[in-house]
């Protein structure tokens, strides 16, 4: 800290509300949406995370004496473990076939947001080796506090991920899959870098699209009317039902997104006789495009590649950003240009016994992940000279 002096007070919020927005941003930085005030704040307001969605805020945030912020960190109380992207399902089904209580637990992360970003928010003029360390501290006994079985970090950047794995946490890895923009010129400039059989492939895919009628818009800031939002929750509720049978977001937390972070979305609406009928939502970060949510009403084929993956892909050649994160899971992505690459999570677990299982099934699945990366790298769509 910049007068030397140590953190007086550790403070835990129940709601995002209790903590400036100011004073959080300034620890959370610009760079990320989902780690924003503005965002966290959409999540708890329309209710899509509560106590009663499973998701109880237990916000860690640390402040001296004059009461500001110098750090903080996203934290929740989990009755469940939805929403979260890096699974442990197993482990509970384990611990509690043996007699113990996994649930509740406590959960670092941006809610049902599986990207990337700081978990440990520091504010740039405090000592941040210092302050990460007293969050990491204040998680732990929070947790023994509340009597958890076991306190997760999920989606944490490397940096952080290697603090809490020196820390005494239990590291694990896993796979998403990027679009690295490299400078091109525009999306045909893209398709050039990729072998004769991928790039055909893709073109064809667009074309169909465009000859089923679908037209594509990219809105974004004002552009952005609150009938938009309207629809997109529809495609939102529709493609839940099919694919998890839950949402996790409702229409309040589209509309309140709308207001309080429009300059930062990039909403994807396509449109059929000027009726809409799909869409994707993406936010945009310091170098990067977020693609995070998608919806369709009826069957529409490659529509979904068009509306998530070469739509972002033109936005980003568009507005220069350096990456497309596409989110969880996926290796179809592959095949259009999005690669593999590497996220992190950290467990620290009560029970020895249980710790000592879960380090041993890290171990096997590091090792498993290894031979995965390795078989998708193999499935790399570029040139030879271009890989």
């Amino acid at each position: 800290m910049p007068d030397g002096r140590e953190p007086v007070t550790i403070q835990v919020a129940s709601r995002i509300a209790e903590l400036p927005a100011e004073q959080w941003d300034a620890c959370a930085g610009e760079r990320n949406p989902f780690i924003s005030h503005a965002f966290l704040s959409a999540l708890e307001e329309s209710g899509s995370v509560s106590a009663e969605t499973g998701w109880l805020p237990q916000h860690l945030a640390i402040a001296d004496e004059r009461g500001r912020l110098l750090g903080c960190a996203p934290l929740y109380l989990k009755s469940h473990s939805y929403g979260e992207y890096v699974f442990d399902w197993g482990w509970a089904d384990a611990y509690e076939r043996a007699g113990g209580r996994y649930y509740p637990k406590l959960q670092c992360s941006v809610p049902f947001t599986p990207v990337t970003g700081p978990r440990l928010l520091v504010r740039p003029d405090a000592a941040r080796e210092a302050i990460a360390e007293a969050l990491i501290a204040g998680m732990v006994e929070l947790a023994e506090r509340h009597g958890t079985s076991s306190l997760h970090i999920t989606f944490p950047r490397p940096d952080e991920w290697r603090a809490l794995g020196a820390a005494g946490f239990l590291q694990r890895r896993g796979l998403q899959y990027h679009w690295v923009n490299h400078g091109y010129a525009d999306f045909d400039a893209f398709l050039a870098t990729l072998n004769s059989r991928k790039r055909k492939a893709i073109r064809k895919e667009r074309r169909k699209v465009a000859e089923t009628g679908v037209v594509l818009r990219r809105l974004t800031g004002a552009a952005i009317e609150p009938g938009h939002w309207d629809a997109f929750h529809r495609f939102y509720l529709a493609t839940a039902d099919r694919k998890w049978g839950q949402p996790y977001l409702n229409r309040a937390f589209f509309h309140r997104l709308g207001e309080n972070l429009a300059e930062r979305v990039v909403l994807v609406l396509a449109e059929r006789d000027g009726v809409a009928v799909a869409g994707a939502l993406n936010l945009r970060g310091g170098s990067a495009l977020y693609g995070r949510n998608w919806g369709c009403l009826g069957q529409y084929r490659f529509l979904h590649f068009e509306a998530c993956y070469y739509q972002a892909i033109e936005h980003a050649i568009a507005e220069g950003l350096k990456t497309v994160e596409a989110g969880a899971q996926g290796e179809h992505k592959i095949q259009r240009g999005y690669l593999p690459v590497e996220t992190y999570s950290a467990h620290w677990i009560r029970d020895r016994a249980l710790r000592e299982a879960v380090a041993q099934f890290l171990a096997r699945e590091r090792v498993m992940l290894g031979h995965e990366k390795a078989a998708l790298e193999e499935l790399n769509p570029f040139r030879n000279d271009e890989a």
